[in-house]
């Protein structure tokens, strides 16, 4: 899943395509997609980095 995040208020949403309209403020248009937070590794010796 996809965080979006309304430019006009902030409100965040989790979903897998992008919003029509914001689930607050219903200003249509105004949802962008957040990065992708990427983990810099599990804090073990493993090689998941």
């Amino acid at each position: 899943m996809a965080e979006f995040k309304c430019s006009k208020c902030g409100a965040k949403v989790e979903m897998r395509c992008k919003p029509k309209k914001c689930t607050a403020c219903g200003e249509a248009e105004v949802m962008v997609k957040q990065e992708e937070k990427k983990a810099s590794g599990c804090g073990c010796r493993c090689s998941c980095k």
